[in-house]
């Protein structure tokens, strides 16, 4: 974010709930550090059609900020690291940002998440109806052990109690489909936490078809259900995102996408100037330096710089 595209806490806050309110599909991408964001924030779509098409936010996902620090996906981050990794993407870009909340560990922490991350000026945090400690929820090799639904909704409940403002918003991952449970068990737990007050629901799918997720999305609306809707089309990445938007979705999320285009990129450079013993080979495939220096405004800053000593 360049000094002239700063924004203020509540009023990068409002965004999301303004955006969804207004009947416009939400896209997300992950961020895990700040020059993440910075990237994320100024791309826009060049093709015929979609011409000008951005990413409306950003998502702090658990497992991209816990990979990018070399950690699994367990939370093993620790909150008031995490909260640091927050401010740093919020100075970064003026987008609204969704964070992945975990299983908002006990009642208490969530309490001091909800209200440390809406003081900040974050739009929403997510959790997940497992039982701490979660395991990461695309892992084939994990057991994926849910909360009982009452006890997951006085979390929510105690998150929603301690908020100031309407623009923050708690939303309830429901993950039945991860742990192997019909559509009916995720509408169940949906209208328990709704009941509990949140804002709104994310249905999570590991499935290479998005049968179950297209089924909860329909059930969902045709039982009268207004709150907005997130999915995660990580495994079925064939479905555009206005096709789950004109089944009900309200935010498409891509989840973990730069972190892994960051790992694999670092893999081949690491590996061009091992072969090569030098780095000429990797030019082609790295971002010239001055490229740098102009996304985190290095260069703005020294314009800055040069127009304050011409004014004295």
């Amino acid at each position: 974010m360049t000094m002239a595209h700063r924004i203020l806490p509540e009023t990068r806050r409002a965004q999301l709930r303004q955006r969804i309110e207004s009947g416009n599909l939400v896209r997300a991408i992950e961020a895990h550090s700040g020059i993440s964001a910075l990237v994320s924030s100024e791309m826009t779509s060049t093709e015929n059609g979609s011409a000008g098409r951005c990413f409306d936010a950003l998502w702090l996902s658990s497992l991209s900020s816990s990979a990018a620090r070399g950690l699994p996906d367990m939370e093993l981050y620790a909150l008031e690291r995490r909260l640091e990794l927050i401010e740093e993407i919020l100075r970064a870009s003026a987008k609204p940002l969704i964070v992945d909340g975990d299983t908002g560990g006990d009642e208490a922490a969530f309490e001091y998440l909800c209200a440390h991350l809406e003081v900040a000026g974050v739009s929403a945090v997510v959790i997940e109806d497992k039982q701490h400690p979660k395991r990461n929820s695309l892992s084939s090799k994990s057991s994926h052990v849910l909360e009982d639904p009452a006890v997951f909704g006085r979390k929510i409940r105690r998150g929603r109690d301690v908020l100031l403002s309407s623009d923050f918003m708690i939303f309830a991952r429901l993950e039945s489909l991860i742990a192997g449970e019909a559509v009916d068990d995720a509408l169940r737990r949906a209208a328990i936490y709704i009941e509990h007050g949140a804002h709104g629901v994310m249905i999570h799918s590991k499935d290479r078809k998005p049968d179950g997720v297209f089924e909860f999305l329909e059930r969902f609306r045709a039982a009268g259900f207004g709150q907005p809707v997130i999915c995660v089309p990580t495994t079925y990445n064939d479905i555009p995102a206005e096709e789950l938007s004109s089944r009900g979705a309200s935010i498409v999320i891509h989840a973990n996408h730069l972190l892994r285009a960051a790992h694999l990129a670092m893999q081949q450079v690491c590996r061009s100037i091992l072969d090569n013993d030098r780095s000429l080979e990797a030019d082609n495939v790295i971002s010239p330096v001055a490229e740098i220096f102009r996304v985190v405004g290095y260069d703005a800053a020294l314009e800055r710089e040069s127009q304050s000593l011409i004014n004295r």
